[in-house]
């Protein structure tokens, strides 16, 4: 199987894909889900293997590389590398974007086999495990996204929730989902569709930093980025080796959210961040350039576009949007996901469990290929890289619906940003809360309606209960951390 798949025929246009998923992923607006997208009708022209080969591969490519902008610019790529701009560009200032990245690729790459490696293996015990999830249930895990607010602030826990409580507040221009009403649309048409959080991410990141870039007094014709430090691969081994812990745990983490279906890689990323941070020994280190910031979400984020594939293979039920659209190529190739999969389309499973184990040792060379590009291309002036910023800033956002109307968001979006920093509001909880704001609302007011208006479901269900006890000592956890070490025995 191996040796049908390593043929030039199937190679060329799965290493093309994944140079592809690089480019698409780096660029700020353009999505995973897009690049997957304006990927699939290519595929109808290949053999089966082949096209597959190119959707697998594009899909795990791009989240990684949209890592890159976020290292080096502090814009996300993609909504699941938001967290990575948090220690990854205070690294990059540091002048180890270079390390920041490798770390990160290396990340990517043993994430990604550990969700493929569950999906092979647990793939009908996890998506059962999936399927028990009610809007109770996801409720919890919306709260539990959002609790990480208070840790991606840096210490500043009441300024993290105001910005969370204002992406959530944005979250609810629209339709109101249960209603249908209208709500803070102010007659508008481009806001009965609601806010769209590519725009709002681009502005917040990409724009605000270009208007602090041109603010501050600074020589923009000095290169983009500081001179880089070398990184060897022992030192590279080294940091891998000291947050191994940190790695595995990101990944099963990863891998467990992204079989939720719904969740997504970014809600898993932010997740793994959360969750290093509490049970690290040096808490007070995210957020200021540590190496495990950088290990945990990008550990994560890859793991969950394998776990996706769980409930979408056995069951049909796509974990996200990137699934959702391979789902449908899966049906082109005549590959029809559900119970009775396994049994009847053996041979095709295995393909695509090779395919997407290989796709991670191939993520290597193209996203090292990404990364060097990238750099270079950054070594240029610093006004003609922030001209770019703006010109790709744009693109992205217009590109998401053809409106202009995104465009103008952004650009507000931008002003907000600089503003919000301003008065030292972070700005990544914003955006947690405006990608989980609809989560929580749709399943708290579908869930009470279940429930008649009763509460108790939400605290009584077994599954409901762990997610509770969980948000409580992930509050509480720093505080039983400080006790524990105070009562700890010195020992000379």
């Amino acid at each position: 199987m191996l040796g049908e798949l390593l043929q030039v025929s199937v190679l060329v246009p799965w290493l093309l894909g994944m140079i592809f998923g690089v480019f698409v992923g780096a660029t700020p607006g353009l999505t995973a889900t897009m690049a997957v997208a304006l990927i699939v009708p290519v595929s109808f022209y290949l053999p089966p293997n082949a096209g597959l080969a190119m959707i697998i591969g594009v899909s795990f490519t791009a989240i990684f590389a949209g890592d890159i902008p976020a290292t080096y610019l502090r814009i996300p790529g993609t909504p699941a590398s938001a967290a990575a701009t948090l220690d990854g560009h205070v690294m990059a200032k540091q002048g180890k974007a270079s390390l920041a990245l490798k770390l990160d690729l290396i990340c990517s790459c043993i994430g990604g086999l550990v969700g493929v490696g569950l999906l092979m293996f647990l793939a009908p015990q996890l998506a059962r495990f999936s399927l028990r999830f009610s809007n109770f249930e996801y409720f919890w895990l919306a709260i539990f996204g959002l609790s990480m607010s208070a840790v991606v602030s840096s210490g500043r826990t009441h300024r993290g929730l105001i910005a969370a409580s204002l992406g959530m507040l944005i979250s609810t221009v629209g339709i109101d989902m249960v209603s249908g009403s209208q709500r803070f649309t102010f007659g508008s048409m481009e806001l009965m569709g609601g806010i769209g959080f590519i725009p709002v991410m681009i502005g917040l990141f990409g724009i605000s930093e270009v208007l602090r870039n041109v603010w501050q007094p600074q020589n923009l014709s000095a290169s983009a980025v500081p001179a880089e430090k070398a990184s060897s691969f022992r030192e590279l081994g080294s940091i891998l080796w000291r947050y191994k812990s940190t790695v595995s745990k990101s990944a099963s983490l990863g891998t467990l959210i992204g079989a939720l279906p719904g969740a997504g890689a970014d809600i898993a990323a932010w997740a793994a961040y959360g969750v290093a941070q509490r049970s690290s020994s040096t808490p007070e280190a995210f957020g200021k350039g540590t190496p495990e910031g950088v290990v945990a979400p990008t550990s994560a984020n890859n793991a969950a576009v394998g776990g996706a594939w769980i409930p979408a293979l056995v069951f049909g039920i796509p974990g996200d949007s990137v699934t959702a659209i391979v789902l449908g190529a899966l049906l082109m190739y005549d590959i029809k996901p559900g119970p009775l999969l396994f049994e009847q389309s053996g041979q095709q499973v295995q393909t695509i469990f090779v395919i997407a184990l290989v796709t991670q040792l191939l993520l290597l060379p193209a996203g090292f290929l990404g990364i060097k590009a990238f750099g270079w291309i950054l070594k240029l002036p610093r006004s003609i890289v922030l001209t770019s910023v703006v010109v790709c800033s744009v693109v992205g956002a217009y590109a998401l619906r053809n409106s202009l109307f995104d465009v103008y968001i952004m650009v507000g979006f931008g002003l907000v940003g600089f503003l919000l920093e301003a008065a030292r509001i972070p700005l990544a909880p914003l955006i947690l809360g405006l990608i989980l704001g609809p989560m929580v609302e749709e399943n708290l007011r579908t869930g009470l309606i279940k429930s008649e208006g009763s509460w108790i479901p939400f605290f009584t269900r077994p599954i409901s209960l762990v997610l509770v006890l969980l948000l409580l000592l992930a509050f509480a956890w720093p505080q039983l951390a400080s006790w524990y070490r105070g009562r700890r025995p010195i020992t000379v």
